[in-house]
């Protein structure tokens, strides 16, 4: 009996396993490809760089599992990064620098930024972090990153291109993982309804296959790789003082987005976080990130999105990322592993994590239970949230009158909604805006309903 129990364990564990490892492959295989065209990096550059970002996220996330913050999230390549990036290098003409320079210098800021995050980490910043990010900050933190990566994936399961136009066959196939994902996650029976994702890859990558045959998909890292491991692959290491100051900005609010996700695990796990989890998460999330950008690789950052993939699994053991983690390390070490990965429709992925995604803005709505809203304090919800999207639907190009070095950050929605927030949050007395209700009106409130009830139930009978 013991023995059929342990092999129900561990293929269960196995199946959240490669559940884990589709989840870790799609949010890291666009990064080092979408930033190494941006670069102009020739294709076996590119193939490298995948590999490498491959392995050192699986051997970070075990770290993390194992002598970091021990919950099941993942930690990879910083959104907040990959953005900043993608916008230095096509801000790099109004800059006056070649894009050799470009990326010497972020090998600088990305470096400095990890080393300047150490130093406040064991300087004690957390606590003075952590007094900054109320619930409030944290609500609006999430749901400004749903609605972000909600965005992306929209575009991305329906085939949105640069012209504006979108693919109705690949939508209508998105639309039906969406519903296949969500009918089994709500009605699945015991551990099926835990594999929702996973089945919504499975069924997805067939319909696609039978749909539209071979094409859509990642480019494969098997082909073209010139080596895996180069020490400042982009070149010698350069301080361009702007790139530098925006970079040390970049790192103080990726410490955000390792805050967010760890707060928000807590309360899934239902144990609080402790200081020791608080820093040594830090402190290994910045190690791996100094050694990736001498690497050629952005920063690391825990993933909050790892939240709305816990929230509709509902797998929290850890050993699930554990065996993807080892899973995704090997699919970096062999290129054929890679390349037979890189064969998964992006579109396909995409819908999957679109769905995977919605439960995150579940999450986000209940960090505000206990806030009192009202025609006047609701500003500190709204202001933030609605500028911050509202940036968001900004296309890029409007933002090129102003300073070449603040465009990456004005032009991020999150960014100046996650400001915007904290500032209200630290110089606003919201409490003195709140109406509350007399303990007297609410017992006679509790009277009146009891009341009621008893008078239904009385004439029902």
């Amino acid at each position: 009996m013991m023995e059929q129990l342990k092999s129900r364990y561990s293929f269960s564990v196995l199946l959240a396993g490669v559940q884990w490892l589709f989840f870790l492959f799609t949010n890291t295989v666009m990064v080092p490809l979408s930033i190494g065209h941006a670069l102009g990096l020739a294709p076996g550059e590119i193939a490298g760089s995948m590999q490498r970002s491959f392995i050192l996220t699986g051997i970070l996330c075990i770290v993390q599992l194992i002598w970091g913050h021990r919950y099941a999230l993942m930690d990879g390549p910083a959104g907040v990064w990959w953005g900043l990036v993608l916008s230095i290098c096509a801000s790099a003409p109004a800059m006056g620098l070649s894009l050799g320079s470009v990326a010497a210098s972020l090998t600088s800021g990305f470096v400095l930024s990890s080393i300047l995050v150490i130093i406040l980490t064991l300087c004690g910043f957390l606590k003075v972090l952590q007094r900054i990010f109320t619930p409030i900050v944290m609500g609006v933190y999430l749901l400004l990153l749903t609605f972000q990566l909600a965005n992306t994936f929209f575009k991305g399961m329906i085939g949105y291109d640069q012209t504006g136009k979108w693919d109705l066959s690949l939508a209508g196939l998105s639309l039906f993982i969406i519903v296949v994902v969500a009918i089994i996650h709500i009605k699945g029976k015991g551990k099926f309804g835990q594999f929702s994702l996973l089945s919504g890859i499975v069924v997805g990558w067939i319909a696609y296959a039978i749909l539209f045959g071979g094409g859509e998909s990642a480019r494969s890292v098997a082909e073209g790789a010139n080596g895996v491991w180069h020490w400042f692959p982009w070149g010698t290491p350069q301080l361009e003082p702007g790139i530098i100051l925006v970079g040390l900005i970049a790192g103080l609010v990726n410490m955000t987005n390792t805050l967010t996700s760890l707060i928000a695990a807590s309360k899934m796990y239902q144990r609080e976080t402790t200081e020791k989890q608080y820093r040594r998460s830090f402190l290994f999330t910045n190690f791996f990130s100094i050694l990736g950008g001498c690497l050629g690789l952005i920063p690391f950052g825990t993933f909050a999105s790892s939240i709305g993939f816990l929230e509709n699994t509902k797998v929290l053991r850890r050993a699930a990322l554990f065996a993807g983690s080892v899973m995704f390390i090997l699919v970096g070490v062999f290129p054929s592993l890679s390349g037979w990965l890189a064969q998964l429709p992006l579109s396909v992925g995409n819908a999957v994590l679109f769905a995977a995604y919605l439960q995150m803005f579940g999450t986000a709505i209940r960090t505000f239970q206990g806030a009192v809203f009202n025609p006047k304090t609701i500003y500190r919800v709204a202001l933030p949230v609605l500028i911050g999207i509202s940036i968001m639907n900004i296309p890029s190009s409007a933002f090129t009158e102003f300073p070449p070095l603040l465009t990456p950050i004005l032009s991020n929605g999150l960014v100046i909604g996650v400001v915007m927030v904290i500032i209200l949050e630290n110089f606003v007395r919201w409490d003195k805006y709140e109406t509350k209700i007399p303990q007297k009106e609410m017992n006679s409130a509790a009277e009146s309903a009891v009341k009621e009830k008893v008078a239904t139930a009385t004439s029902v009978n």
